[in-house]
């Protein structure tokens, strides 16, 4: 394995080496990817610079949903194709290569290399009927208690005990196959390694006796690799179809885009007053806190806490809750009725509306599915004796209500499950720039949100690599001291306002 080493303790960067080099960042998530160019300063921080936009989405192969991986890939090469072709064109040179993609899901290689088929996407339902024959083996007490995962049933450990024949083959976890097929070395990254219901949250290992119960090899799964760590050099045919030099290196970063995400959370444990929470907004909604190690008590397993591993083996202790797929569904449903109205002029209406509206539960699973979206959020207020307009104000006001009430609930969850106290709360992604969520969240948590930066996740993967480089130096105080150089902040207060519990 190669390593590029820095220094976690340190905070000077050299001068002169690094000069003209950007970073390339792959960041794929479930219904889109890019390919940005990121430019490092420790002075006004990081700036990125999307060079490739495409389209990802699951598709129904020989009956089931999978990701088309080739497209997948062909993108991915194209990016980097024309992120060699931005940076030679302003006398760049591209220092690496991370890759974040979502967790969970994986491909299936043999021993020639060859991917036997395209990945299952966790959307696929095969795993439901994996769980109880796990449960029988490993009793979800014992599951939680060495890997710390919230239980999902798509999660990797259930998708695995589907499979029939195993015998040959690796399983790559996506951002993992897609190192692979670059560089030609096989690894786990751990931060996704984290997310399979196979992981030793104390040991940060492969929990191998859970393998070995379930008739599973135990190096199903690659050696594991660090974020900063190299898998390795571009392979001879993949360098020149990119046009880069087969010397660029691929490095690990955190891999599973939310570790990346809150690497690049801007943070100030000084001035802040000790702990922070987060929010990963976007289409879901990550809320938990940075820990030094796991919760793996009991409680923690009952109210569905996750334990995931961060950069610098930090803990992401989250729960994973209803986010702006709400909004974004009742506007794909307005807009099938000719109803469009511009986002900003809806929130500003929303705004306005006053405080103690109705609200939902905006955890339920009710709201996964993609229909009707904005009588789905009337019917479940009626259920709760309620009543709300057909109103695209009000019910905007009811989503932002809904998903500020459960920020609030996480965090005070997470907060006694912890046992620690959180002095501001740092809202990324894109519910970053949604000033009415923003508002509410502090109003709702009682404590001041800064908002930004929006491309969180793609911050997190340069800033990653340019310290492997040797672009920067230091721990994760000092990468986000960086972001928050550069990053667009905007701090909210709470308001003197009562708080209405959410009625579910």
């Amino acid at each position: 394995m190669n390593t590029l080493s820095h220094d976690i303790d340190g905070a000077d960067t050299p001068s002169g080496a690094f000069a003209g080099s950007v970073f390339a960042a792959v960041d794929i998530g479930a219904s889109s990817g890019r390919v940005m160019l990121g430019r490092v300063s420790p002075e006004s921080g990081v700036s990125l610079e999307t060079v490739h936009r495409f389209p990802n989405g699951v598709v129904e192969i020989d009956g089931g949903l999978r990701w088309n991986f080739d497209a997948l890939l062909a993108e991915v090469l194209a990016g980097l194709r024309t992120a060699a072709t931005v940076a030679a064109g302003q006398g760049e040179r591209i220092a690496s290569i991370g890759i974040d993609t979502w967790a969970v899901d994986y491909g299936l290689v043999d021993a020639a290399g060859n991917l036997v088929a395209q990945p299952f996407s966790y959307r696929d339902d095969r795993s439901r009927a994996a769980v109880e024959p796990v449960h029988r083996k490993l009793d979800p007490e014992r599951l939680y208690a060495t890997t710390g995962l919230q239980f999902l049933q798509f999660n990797t450990i259930y998708q695995l005990a589907t499979e029939k024949d195993l015998d040959g083959l690796q399983a790559l976890l996506i951002p993992d196959l897609i190192a692979f097929l670059l560089t030609g070395a096989r690894r786990t990254e751990a931060t996704n390694a984290s997310t399979t219901g196979l992981f030793d949250a104390v040991a940060g290992e492969w929990a191998t006796e859970f393998l070995a119960a379930l008739g599973l090899r135990k190096d199903l799964f690659p050696p594991l690799i660090q974020p900063g760590e190299a898998f390795g050099t571009l392979l001879p045919a993949i360098a020149e179809a990119v046009g880069l030099p087969s010397s660029t290196p691929v490095v690990a970063v955190g891999s599973h885009d939310t570790a990346s995400a809150v690497a690049a959370v801007p943070a100030d444990t000084d001035a802040d007053g000790g702990d922070f929470a987060y929010v990963s907004s976007g289409t879901w909604s990550l809320v938990g806190l940075e820990l030094p190690n796991p919760v793996l008590t009991e409680a923690s397993r009952e109210a569905n806490f996750t334990n995931e591993r961060g950069v610098d083996g930090t803990v992401r202790y989250l729960r994973n809750i209803g986010g702006l797929w709400l909004l974004s569904e009742c506007q794909r449903t307005w807009a099938s009725e000719g109803f469009q109205p511009d986002l900003v002029a809806l929130l500003g209406a929303a705004a306005a509306l006053p405080a103690g509206g109705p609200q939902i539960n905006a955890d339920d699973p009710y709201f996964i599915a993609p229909d009707n979206m904005p009588e789905r959020i009337r019917a479940a207020v009626r259920r709760t004796g309620a009543l709300l307009p057909n109103d695209p104000a009000a019910i905007t006001r009811c989503i932002m209500d809904s998903l500020a009430a459960g920020y609030a609930r996480t965090l005070a969850d997470a907060e006694r499950l912890a046992d620690r106290s959180v002095g501001v709360v740092h809202v990324v992604g894109g519910g970053s720039q949604n000033a009415l969520l923003c508002q509410l969240t502090a109003d709702a948590t009682r404590r001041p949100v800064i908002a930004g930066p929006v491309e969180a996740t793609a911050l997190g993967n340069v800033l990653v690599q340019a310290r492997a480089a040797g672009a920067v130096a230091g721990g994760l105080p000092h990468l986000r001291r960086i972001i928050a150089a550069g990053a667009s902040l905007h701090r909210y207060e709470p308001l003197d306002l009562p708080v209405t519990a959410s009625r579910n």
